[in-house]
Parts: C-alpha cells; sequence; structure tokens
C-alpha cells in the first residue's frame, strides 16, 4: 500500500512539473510573438475563478481519500488492503459527486446571479 502511494505521490509530482512548465512555455511564446494584447486576455479569462473551483474539487477529493484511509486504520479487523482501496474510489467519487452539485451555485454565485 505504502509503495503505491508513493508512486502515486512521484507521478502526480511529475504531471504537475510539466503542466507548469507547458503554461510557462506557452506565455513565453505568447510574449515573444507579441500577441500580448486583447487576444490573450480571451485566453485567461476567467481563470481565477477556475482555478478556484478546481481547487476545491480536489481538496473534496484528497479528504475523502483520506476519510477512506483513516477508516481502514481504525477498523484493520473489518477492511482489508482491497477494501480500503475500494472506499477511496468509493470516497473520491462522493467527492466528485459532491463537486458536481456545488460547482454549479458557486459559479452563479460569483457571477452575481442570485436564486430566486
Amino acid at each position: 500500500m505504502a509503495d503505491a502511494l508513493q508512486m502515486a505521490i512521484v507521478f502526480g509530482a511529475f504531471v504537475l512539473m510539466f503542466k507548469i512548465v507547458a503554461d510557462y512555455l506557452t506565455r513565453k511564446r505568447l510574449i515573444e510573438k507579441g500577441l500580448v494584447d486583447e487576444k490573450v486576455k480571451y485566453l485567461y479569462r476567467g481563470s481565477a475563478e477556475a482555478q478556484a473551483l478546481s481547487n476545491l474539487k480536489w481538496g473534496i477529493v484528497l479528504i475523502g481519500i483520506g476519510v477512506a484511509a483513516v477508516l481502514s486504520y481504525w477498523f484493520p479487523r473489518d477492511v482489508s488492503e482491497e477494501g480500503t482501496i475500494g472506499l477511496m474510489f468509493i470516497f473520491a467519487g462522493i467527492g466528485f459527486l459532491a463537486y458536481y452539485f456545488m460547482a454549479p451555485k458557486m459559479i452563479k454565485k460569483s457571477q452575481g446571479i442570485q436564486d430566486e
């Protein structure tokens, strides 16, 4: 279990580093080509809102996975290693579903639209 977690962390770190470098190179090329006018504003419009929602999504999912890990730690006789992985998928799925229902409300709230 520990080996799989370590591999997942290393893989996630590589993916994150690749994304950061790719975004940097894209922005650098746009600046070098002189496309830093109104055209670029359309590419990055709403990125702060999207980033906040993305952080919320992954926070909810990681809390769900953590809850599953804690439950398997508290009840080691009742939950096998396979059961722990299953619980992690179930709680991660519940986290994604919670985000699915929360995100539209938060988008409407950030745009100033009130539900009547």
